[in-house]
């Protein structure tokens, strides 16, 4: 079956979500489906003698190692990969999540297998942030500790909107109270999507510094990495209080001082 009529009938069964293009040696398919920072997700299918090979290219794992302070996958990530990559029958190859089928009406749902992978095995990202987080949180707990501040770990508070956030400290000393966000990432690439995160946090919950005067947001950037720009910071900075986990004096400074 020639190619372009393949990728005519395969849009056709993907529905207007996807649309099919040629890109080198590959036909490439563009998802609907996004990784966590809003990136699409493509997919790539090229006929190999009788069969069709669809794969991501190595483009889900690329994507998460931008996400990750470390340059290589622990031996859990990988685990965790391939336990995707089985749910969805699939093969986990050289760092590429890959499928082999006929052309027709089985091309089309190995290529929504292999998209549904990458989705699940980008997801991973928020299992890499959770443990990052909790490195650093750990570390301020025991700062806040060691200077004698009370504070309470993984509050959940509700928004005007309804939603509901976890916020990583409340902090209680004599003259206010605070919340305590902390921000960290390994790679510049997932900066602004962490700082959109706390913005919205900061938003749906500012009726709280409106009622409470002694209320203070501080969002606690960890730049221990260089990964934060000016812009980062002019983004929290109008709704809330900038502290730098390398100058902890500072942040104990405005967990202290009156407002």
């Amino acid at each position: 079956m020639p190619d372009s009529r393949t990728c005519q009938e395969l849009q056709e069964g993907l529905g207007a979500l996807f649309d099919c293009s040629m890109q080198g040696d590959y036909h490439r398919i563009r998802t609907p489906y996004l990784y966590p920072d809003g990136d699409v997700i493509d997919v790539f299918w090229k006929v190999e003698g009788d069969a069709v090979r669809v794969t991501d290219l190595a483009e889900t794992t690329g994507w998460l190692s931008m996400q990750s302070a470390s340059p290589r996958r622990s031996k859990s990530q990988t685990s965790l990969i391939e336990d995707a990559c089985l749910t969805h029958g699939i093969e986990f190859h050289r760092g590429m999540l890959q499928a082999r089928c006929r052309p027709g009406d089985e091309l089309v749902n190995v290529v929504t297998q292999v998209a549904k992978a990458a989705l699940r095995v980008s997801d991973l990202w928020f299992t890499i942030r959770a443990r990052a987080i909790q490195h650093i949180a750990d570390e301020v707990a025991g700062f806040l500790d060691k200077q004698d501040i009370g504070f309470k770990r993984d509050e959940k508070l509700v928004g005007r909107s309804g939603c509901g956030w976890k916020i990583d400290f409340q902090v209680r000393t004599p003259l206010r109270s605070s919340l305590v966000q902390v921000l960290t990432t390994g790679r510049r690439a997932a900066a602004r999507r962490v700082c959109e995160h706390a913005l919205a946090a900061w938003y749906d919950l500012s009726h709280l510094e409106a009622e409470l005067e002694e209320w203070t947001f501080i969002s606690l950037f960890d730049d221990t990495a260089d990964v934060w720009t000016d812009e980062n910071f002019r983004l929290l900075e109008a709704i809330s209080r900038i502290a730098r986990w390398s100058r902890p004096d500072e942040f104990a400074a405005a967990l202290i001082e009156a407002p």
